[in-house]
């Protein structure tokens, strides 16, 4: 395969799938219907013309009748006056207009024949173009409702383009508000901290350390509590002795009261 033929079979490919992406099959079911019915009208100018020119040989044929039985009323009476040069002379024009006639009547004849013949035609193109009109709304309609279901398939499913967009976005926005979210914890983890500085408050370093030593004494002072509530209950009555008694003294040691 040389060089061209290389390149026009690659042209026509590209070609091929560009026309086949950008054809939409209800608008060239509508352009094959309007070429068909330009077709009917075709067909009904033609019947019109062959009917106009029908009736115009039949006008012509009745005048060449009239022109016909006036001959031969001059011929009568060209004989009833002795006339035979006048009569011989109406009945030659007769015969000339009885030739045009009957050659009128043949045009006639066969402009007949070509009349029902289109009319045949048209009538049965009439019936195509309305099965045509038909099938195509049905094919339309199929095509609307199974482009409408794959367009909501791949909305729901996210393949479409826009939805896949959308998608993306969403992602980004995402990644985006977790970074945020992330870098300002950091920030107040390190303000917590100390390492950064809140400018905000008006606090210097001294005043943190004093809220600091502030704040863990009263730590201390709320555990000191905890632990003077909670000590007493640990101490059961089992546990005591006789001086735990009300009015009890404690026994006294050896050597003690001496």
């Amino acid at each position: 395969m040389g060089l061209f033929s290389r390149i026009a079979m690659i042209f026509n490919a590209k070609a091929n799938k560009m026309l086949d992406q950008a054809e939409d099959p209800r608008e060239t079911l509508d352009y094959s219907y309007e070429k068909q019915l330009q077709l009917l009208q075709s067909v009904k100018r033609g019947i019109v013309e062959v009917v106009t020119a029908k009736r115009r040989l039949d006008l012509q044929a009745e005048k060449l009748q009239q022109n016909i039985s006036k001959l031969e009323g001059q011929a009568r009476d060209a004989v009833a006056a002795g006339r035979e040069d006048l009569a011989r002379l109406a009945l030659q024009r007769k015969q000339a207009a009885q030739e045009q006639l009957y050659g009128l009547g043949a045009q006639i004849d066969q402009l007949a024949k070509e009349q029902e013949k289109l009319t045949q035609a048209e009538q049965r193109l009439t019936a195509k173009v309305e099965s045509f009109r038909t099938r195509k709304e049905v094919i339309k309609a199929q095509y609307s409702a199974s482009e409408a279901q794959v367009r909501i398939g791949e909305a729901v499913t996210g393949l479409s383009e826009e939805f896949a967009d959308v998608g993306m976005a969403i992602e980004r926005a995402e990644q985006k508000t977790e970074t945020l979210q992330a870098k300002a914890a950091a920030i107040d983890e390190l303000v917590a901290l100390g390492t950064l500085d809140d400018y905000t408050q008006g606090k210097d370093d001294l005043d943190r350390e004093l809220a600091k030593l502030s704040a863990g004494s009263s730590v201390e002072q709320e555990l000191q509590a905890l632990k003077a509530q909670v000590q007493p209950k640990q101490i059961g009555p089992e546990k005591r002795g006789a001086d735990d008694r009300p009015g009890g003294d404690k026994p006294k040691q050896l050597g003690e009261g001496r």
